[in-house]
């Protein structure tokens, strides 16, 4: 029996495949500053043509020695200073059965071969005690020890974290190939939104639904087209809809893809381009759209605003991340066990907005007791998602997917 089986509803594996086969990486690059590069995702490797460090350098404030230049059977060997090399200064010439002050940071001179921390040592009148046992190789950062010439440090598709940004300053590049930025054009329907700030007309509601998806593409590092609220007729709708599709590269729409007679979306799609219309298998987020609109990809997704939540989180994230040229944008999971029991196994996949609860011995799910698909709070309350499978009524201490929200909206790490 096919996914798509259960009642009609394609199953969350099956939608995620067939839609990421649709959305391809883009194919437009520019070259940006390092200092405006975080977020950004590489388009081309970045390969070091240094080492790092450049050259062997001292882990401390101490003495550059030679240790083949220490008596065996000395107790407190003792050896003339000769030279003072401080960070940033090319040393001297070293020279054998003496010492170099050195600082940290600072080259190693050719002919030495470690360094003694200067509170292991004695400094008197230029002659300086040091300790009976030293290694060859103390306290020296050897030449490349953190980088290779040569070695690429990162792949194309790879998100840039702030301390990606250092590692490639150190290594002197100053700008780097990165995919063009995306801009994703959102837009909400439905005559019963309001926005916040306004006072509320008999049977409205506040657009929350508008602020959420703002703040998940902000997070996400994506440019967005704010189309704001659109009357729930089809030529208000279409307009909207042309609008979007000339000016960004993906649409992203709330409320509208069900079958009521105010639901213009999707007739919308299907009059302006082409429409592959799933009912998933998950709860909450039954309802859900796709199709193109003049080649531009457009995902509507459900009214209530935590399907919007959880619809985004776990299929339109993922599409967003693939096209903007990512090459791991699926949220990683663990297993945590639960706190709590399904009472009855259900026929689509559940994502339970929990806490992850560190009161006791171990650390486990704590679940929202609402988890109503027109519930909000249940995300703000929680730190990630509680996977149940289909088919399946897991109880207390059993294990399960865990999907962290830092795993979802942070960098992507």
């Amino acid at each position: 029996m096919s996914c798509c089986d259960r009642g009609g509803l394609m199953c969350l594996d099956e939608a995620l495949e067939t839609l990421l086969g649709k959305f391809l990486a883009t194919e437009q690059i520019e070259t940006v500053a390092l200092e405006d590069a975080l977020g950004r995702v590489l388009a081309a490797p970045v390969v070091s043509d240094i080492f790092v460090p450049p050259h062997d350098n001292s882990a401390v404030d101490g003495y550059a020695i030679n240790t083949n230049d220490l008596a065996a059977t000395a107790s407190n060997p003792a050896l003339p200073l000769s030279q003072r090399i401080p960070a940033g200064a090319a040393p001297g010439n070293f020279i054998r059965e003496t010492t170099a002050r050195i600082f940290t940071g600072a080259f190693v001179p050719a002919g030495a071969n470690a360094v003694v921390m200067q509170e292991d040592c004695e400094e008197i009148d230029g002659l300086v005690t040091l300790p009976a046992t030293i290694k060859a190789g103390d306290n020296i950062r050897p030449k490349g020890q953190d980088i290779q010439a040569g070695q690429q440090l990162f792949e194309a598709g790879h998100q840039l974290k702030p301390y990606d940004l250092g590692l490639i300053a150190s290594v002197g590049i100053a700008r780097v190939s990165v995919y063009r930025k995306l801009t994703i054009s959102i837009l909400s329907t439905g005559d019963e939104l309001a926005e916040p700030g306004s006072p509320l007309a008999p049977g409205q509601i506040y657009n929350s639904n508008r602020y959420l998806l703002r703040g998940m593409l902000a997070q996400l590092n994506f440019n967005f087209l704010d189309l704001g609220i659109i009357a729930d007729t089809a030529q208000a709708t279409e307009d909207a809809l042309k609008k979007a599709a000339q000016e960004s590269d993906v649409i992203l729409t709330t409320g509208g893809v069900s079958v009521g007679e105010e639901d213009h979306v999707k007739a919308a799609i299907e009059k302006l381009g082409s429409l592959d219309l799933w009912r998933l298998a998950i709860k909450p987020g039954k309802p859900l759209a796709y199709g193109l609109i003049s080649d531009t990809p457009i995902i509507g997704l459900p009214g209530n605003p935590g399907a919007v939540f959880v619809t985004f989180c776990l299929i339109a994230r993922a599409c967003l991340l693939k096209m903007q040229g990512m090459t791991t944008y699926s949220p990683r999971s663990q297993k945590m066990p639960l706190g709590f029991s399904i009472k009855k196994a259900g026929k689509r996949r559940e994502f339970l907005r929990v806490r992850l609860n560190h009161s006791g011995p171990a650390p486990f799910l704590e679940e929202y007791p609402n988890q109503s698909s027109g519930v909000l709070s249940s995300a703000s309350w929680s730190s990630g998602f509680a996977v149940i499978m289909e088919n399946t009524a897991p109880q207390t201490g059993d294990l399960v997917d865990y999907i962290s929200f830092n795993d979802v909206f942070g960098i992507c790490f």
